[in-house]
């Protein structure tokens, strides 16, 4: 007989209790231990279904706490139907207008993917209370209906510190991180009424600076904590390991990966490795990768893919291959899709391109969008046509309308002079309907944000601009500097293509910052496309002509530009 079942089937007197209430309370609490316990994988349990359905059979009745725990284990869509027969018990037993249950409820239909109950559930309350309030606007958030949360959110009567976390939470879901930021800061209007961010809002904000490179924003929000007396945590310590790395301050993500001291748990050196690797710092990377085995913290599949993008970005195609093997036969861990990504990759960059393909056929699912990407990045970067067209039509089967993958081979077709096909590829995204995702740099200087498109011409001081950008092209003229033309994908003459490539976003950034700031004052940018050829050339030039050191993060990896050199060796 299961241990449950023993519980409560045997003749103990605690369990015969006559109070109805003390019965339900006993049953309440065997509930919710066992819903606790489904949440934890290893500890063998029963359904609490099963308990709720024993507890009737013995002829207790449940009350306004029983439902709320046991809805918590309905969280995944296929839960609905379960989740829907114990609502038909709430309202036989006449708890519906509880406010627990009510938000329990709400709560529910929104795990379980069904965000049209959950409005039903709160429309029908006449008046809700803070937490209903909490759970619709979350509810929304899950979804991507940021718009519709936000407006929830306005429309509260009252807030609290769930209200505020959930939508700037919800905002960094939905890729909108300066507005989360806007929210945080507005937030901070209302302190002086009580209202104080918690760890879970601060994580939020965190990650929000690390997703746009904000570092001054992350360094504030980092201060902040530290005067709040918060105390950072394991957690807190890796969202701001990975907000300093992903803001291009490799140093300060290991000065907090150090004071973690004995805390550090698998993610915290995982955020580190990641970070490691995605500076171009391959072999500390994988010395760190040594210390963290030796420490006796055991690697999972992220580690993983921190250690196989340091191989991929440092070009250590034997390194690589010894970790994936290391991953499995080692350590037991079965390569996601990512794993095999990250070889195709290695291999692709390397012109190891039977390599990439064998990889591809060996893999025990189907490729996925990135999988063909790195395919056909590889086989862009060293002119293998063929490879090339194969990989294009097998992303334009499971993303018709990816941009990337039309402007790849494009680019491949104008570095080999053949502009018919340039202008056919071109043709067929007009035909689609596909435009080309215009790149964006972003900098920042003194706690504000600055956005440049290519070509733009929307900044409040784009004439001054310009002209430092003019006066910067030609100081690297009389330097040596010729346009690397090859990269400008419209069939120009020679000075068409020259100004095409002096308007790419991250050069009208980095005028910016050399306008803006005194000479010998690093300059940071988040570019979302890959650098091109022209300009890592001109900021390695800059960097020398200016003195000035460069960061850029372009969408997969950081150069540091310093003294005409970059920290990837020329190879991204």
């Amino acid at each position: 007989m299961p241990a449950s079942t023993k519980l409560i089937s045997t003749t103990h007197p605690s369990l015969h209790l006559s109070h109805p209430t003390l019965e339900s309370f006993i049953w309440n609490t065997i509930i919710r231990a066992h819903v606790q316990a489904r949440a934890r994988p290893m500890v063998p349990t029963n359904s609490p279904i099963s308990i709720f359905l024993r507890m009737r059979f013995h002829g207790v009745e449940p009350d306004f706490h029983t439902f709320p725990f046991l809805l918590q284990f309905f969280n995944a869509p296929p839960h609905l139907l379960f989740g829907q027969r114990i609502h038909a018990h709430i309202l036989r037993f006449g708890l519906a207008s509880d406010p627990f249950v009510q938000t329990s409820l709400i709560n529910m239909y929104s795990s379980c993917g069904n965000l049209g109950l959950a409005q039903q559930v709160f429309d029908e309350i006449p008046q809700p209370d803070l937490p209903s309030w909490n759970s619709i606007m979350n509810a929304n958030v899950k979804v991507g209906l940021i718009d519709v949360a936000r407006k929830l959110f306005d429309e509260m009567p009252d807030r609290n510190v769930i209200s505020w976390t959930c939508m700037i939470n919800g905002y960094v879901r939905c890729g909108q991180y300066k507005a989360a930021l806007m929210l945080f800061r507005d937030m901070q209007m209302l302190e002086v009424d009580g209202l104080r961010p918690n760890e879970i809002t601060m994580s939020s904000v965190i990650s929000a600076c690390g997703r746009i490179g904000a570092l001054e924003h992350g360094k504030w929000a980092h201060a902040y904590i530290d005067k709040c007396g918060m105390g950072v945590d394991v957690v807190l310590g890796t969202s701001l390991i990975d907000m300093y790395a992903k803001c291009g301050s490799i140093e300060r993500a290991r000065w907090v990966f150090n004071n973690l001291g004995s805390k550090k748990d698998v993610m915290a050196w995982s955020a580190m490795i990641s970070g490691l690797a995605m500076h171009g710092h391959g072999e500390e990377c994988l010395e760190f990768f040594s210390k963290m085995t030796k420490h006796g913290v055991r690697p999972n599949a992220i580690t993983f893919l921190g250690v196989l993008c340091a191989c991929v970005h440092g070009g250590l195609v034997h390194e690589g291959q010894e970790y994936f093997r290391r991953m499995s036969d080692e350590f037991g861990i079965t390569p996601l899709i990512q794993h095999y990504g990250c070889m195709v990759d290695l291999y692709g960059r390397a012109g190891l391109i039977e390599e990439a393909w064998n990889v591809v056929k060996s893999m025990p699912m189907e490729p996925d969008v990135l999988v063909w990407g790195a395919l056909l990045s590889g086989s862009r970067m060293h002119g293998d046509i063929k490879t090339c067209e194969v990989a294009l039509k097998k992303l334009i089967e499971l993303e018709p309308t990816n941009s990337g993958a039309y402007v790849l081979l494009s680019n491949v077709y104008a570095k080999m002079g053949r502009w018919v096909d340039v202008r056919h590829v071109r043709n067929l995204m007009e035909a689609k309907g596909i435009k080309k995702v215009p790149g964006c740099s972003l900098v920042e200087l003194d706690g504000v944000l600055h956005e440049f498109f290519v070509g733009d011409e929307s900044h409040p001081e784009t004439r001054e601009i310009y002209f430092m950008l003019e006066e910067i092209i030609k100081r690297l003229k009389m330097d040596g500097y010729v346009g690397n033309t090859r990269e400008v994908l419209l069939d120009l003459d020679e000075e068409g293509k020259e100004m095409a490539l002096s308007l790419h976003s991250e050069k009208l950034a980095i005028a910016f910052g050399i306008l803006k700031t005194t000479p010998g004052t690093p300059i940071r940018i988040i570019k979302n496309l890959r650098i091109c050829g022209d300009c890592h050339d001109v900021i390695k030039m800059i960097s020398r002509v200016f003195g000035r050191e460069i960061v850029v993060r372009d969408c997969s990896r950081f150069h540091h530009f310093a003294h005409g050199l970059c920290s990837c060796k020329d190879f991204w």
